[in-house]
């Protein structure tokens, strides 16, 4: 019930339908989505909803993440992406996933209570995207 109801975002709309599709650990294919989410989310926010209030919470964490005052978005972004590649974070096709799958897996994604609560509804394309850059 709190899950359904927690506004989870891509990463866990996602997480959810290809953890039942394939044997693949819930928090290993969070770990190979998130950078990818963030990134597109960020350029999704940033080209359709320029004043939307996740961006500047997206700055905040890159302020964080990187510890630096100045950092941005794009900062915290890297910082995910760059943490992935030194903790070895396998790709999703190590579970299975391939790109024919695409269709499916964003049509149950679609459905999921996580992803209606991602910051903006994504495009196919833009979840297209996030499945070919964490493949």
């Amino acid at each position: 019930l709190v899950l359904t109801n927690a506004k989870l975002g891509a990463v866990h709309g996602f997480a959810g339908p290809l953890g039942g599709m394939y044997d693949a650990p819930h928090g290993a294919v969070c770990a190979a989505l998130l950078p990818h989410v963030m990134a597109v989310n960020v350029e999704a926010l940033k080209a359709r909803e320029p004043d939307h209030f996740a961006l500047p919470r997206y700055d905040e964490l890159g302020q964080i993440l990187t510890g630096r005052a100045d950092a941005t978005a794009a900062d915290g972004v890297a910082w995910v992406q760059e943490t992935a590649q030194l903790l070895d974070i396998q790709p999703l096709s190590t579970y299975g996933v391939k790109r024919e799958d695409y269709s499916n897996i964003i049509e149950k994604s679609g459905r999921s209570s996580s992803m209606k609560g991602n910051s903006l509804k994504l495009t196919d394309e833009e979840l297209e995207r996030i499945l070919d850059l964490a493949l």
